[in-house]
């Protein structure tokens, strides 16, 4: 993964790359916003860590310019001071957040590994067709998978790695799919659980009580790939926004 660090103090570029490179990601370094752009047309990085407040162009003119090129790429700045009006319109603008100096390198590395998909998304479903068919679709699309036909090894799953969304089917064989989301609530009271189910009329009832107890929403089978692909999208990006406000 590569990240473009945008900077007019060079020490500040260089403590942050360095502090990159050992965490395994490739650094490209810029001391202002117009070479930055420069950068980003021709060497297009996975994200940009900036600073606002630059000679020449600011951070949120020289984001605005990277848009232009690349749509989605997710930029964060950084400044000294920065104003709630300036938070403001720089979201506004397109960023994923404004970070005060200090740097506070554990959030970016965690937003980094978010960034990177390194936390999985488990397919909680006693069909293994099912699991095989939707884990080898969200593999393809650089997502970690794992999957599991049994609610006994729901909470096992959790507590071996960080996952970032459950898809919980309501009907697990004789089991209900609401008394998984209760303990997964019980232990994880933010973690999103997505509720899939292919009894649309029967389970309506269920699905209401599920999202009282705390689902994130409901997908009912058969539904189209892009109508998931969307939801984990959105999820993903309010967790990354969520991780970067609380600094």
């Amino acid at each position: 993964m590569k990240i473009l660090v945008v900077d007019d103090d060079r020490r500040i570029v260089k403590t942050t790359c360095d502090i990159l490179k050992i965490k395994g990601y490739e650094t490209i370094a810029a001391y202002t916003g117009e070479e930055a752009v420069e950068i980003a047309k021709t060497d297009l990085p996975d994200c940009v860590l900036m600073d606002i407040k630059m000679p020449g162009i600011s951070g949120v003119e020289a984001m605005e310019q990277m848009q232009l090129i690349t749509p989605d790429l997710p930029v964060v700045l950084i400044s000294a001071y920065a104003s709630n009006e300036m938070t403001a319109e720089a979201k506004q603008a397109g960023a994923y957040a404004v970070l005060n100096k200090p740097i506070n390198f554990q959030v970016i590395l965690s937003f980094l590994s978010l960034l990177r998909k390194e936390e999985s998304i488990l397919i909680v479903d006693d069909d293994p067709l099912f699991c095989k068919t939707l884990k080898d679709i969200l593999i393809l699309r650089g997502y970690r998978v794992e999957t599991e036909n049994s609610s006994q090894n729901v909470l096992e799953h959790m507590e071996k790695s960080y996952k970032l969304v459950i898809l919980l089917d309501l009907k697990l064989g004789k089991e209900n799919g609401l008394d998984v989301l209760q303990q997964i609530r019980a232990k994880y009271p933010s973690k999103p659980v997505v509720l899939v189910t292919g009894y649309r009329n029967e389970m309506a009832e269920s699905i209401e009580k599920g999202i009282m107890i705390g689902a994130y929403t409901s997908l009912y089978k058969p539904f189209e790939t892009e109508d998931l692909l969307n939801l984990i999208e959105e999820i993903r990006f309010k967790k990354l926004q969520n991780l970067l406000v609380t600094t």
